[in-house]
């Protein structure tokens, strides 16, 4: 059934600036990289090659950067944008980075332009809930793909999106459907594409809340005013840029990271670290999959 729930725009500002200003915060920079690990293990474990990834925009921070590790991999990688504008600023990015993708424009995610079976993955990350048709871009995903569809969004349960819901942030609920979030209406719709699930399980578990706010403006919001913590928070000192690991300017980054991750590592059952995960996930198989 098509999602009627009114949506806004993504908002100009959650993306315009990052196409330039490549610091997104810890936060941000923790989410990639771990999800970095996961995707390399999805390529080792299934002789991934071709890549989908469909919307874009679901992570805050640097649009069109989540397939880039697919890319280093050597997977040839397309991602589908609605926005022109972003598109052609991505197509910048991964200039920069002088690795090769296939950009698409293409608007409406409940049909996408590609034949049956074209990649051997298809994902998305966090983006379900900007679309007015969910459930018809899931269908889209299974359909495009020949081996593998991966899906992850926010976790509504963990105390970041409860902050954020109902002290920091209470608007942004305009401009989602809070629905998408919940993992089992993503299996269900998933099933009926004909996907089968091979895991699912929680991501980017750091030791800190998920507000989708840098800290400086969440101690403002709090009502804290500490000259010694905004100075902590902000400066030339707390610049944190996936692009600068990327790029090769920080290649100690993704070790800073790591030093980040025991709860991510620690051998507990998902079900806990649901608790504080700021992300739930499902892997499938297409049932045309040999």
């Amino acid at each position: 059934m098509k999602n009627t729930h009114a949506i806004q725009p993504l908002p100009v500002e959650r993306w315009k600036k990052y196409l330039t200003d490549y610091n997104e915060g810890l936060g941000l920079v923790y989410e990639r990289l771990v999800l970095n690990d996961y995707l390399d293990r999805i390529v080792n474990q299934n002789d991934i090659h071709t890549v989908l990834e469909a919307p874009i925009f679901g992570m805050a921070g640097v649009s069109g950067i989540n397939s880039v590790r697919l890319a280093q991999r050597g997977c040839a990688v397309t991602l589908v944008d609605e926005n022109a504008e972003r598109l052609r600023g991505i197509a910048r990015i991964w200039d920069e980075l002088r690795l090769r993708a296939t950009f698409v424009h293409h608007a409406d995610f409940a049909r996408l332009p590609f034949d049956d079976q074209s990649f051997d993955l298809t994902w998305e990350w966090a983006g379900l809930w900007y679309l007015p048709n969910a459930e018809a871009l899931l269908a889209e995903l299974a359909r495009v793909s020949r081996k593998l569809v991966f899906v992850a969004m926010p976790n509504r349960v963990q105390v970041g999106y409860l902050m954020r819901k109902y002290l920091l942030e209470r608007d942004f609920v305009q401009y989602v459907d809070e629905a998408w979030a919940d993992i089992r209406r993503i299996k269900r719709a998933l099933s009926a594409a004909r996907v089968t699930f091979i895991e699912e399980g929680v991501l980017d578990v750091p030791p800190w809340p998920d507000t989708v706010m840098p800290a400086a403006q969440v101690l403002r919001r709090l009502g804290i005013r500490s000259q010694k913590l905004d100075s902590q928070f902000t400066g030339n000192a707390w610049v944190w840029s996936t692009m600068d690991y990327y790029l090769g300017r920080r290649p100690d980054l993704k070790a800073t990271i790591d030093r980040y991750t025991f709860l991510e590592r620690a051998p507990l059952p998902w079900q806990i670290k649901a608790i504080w995960a700021h992300h739930r996930y499902v892997l499938g198989k297409v049932q045309n999959s040999k």
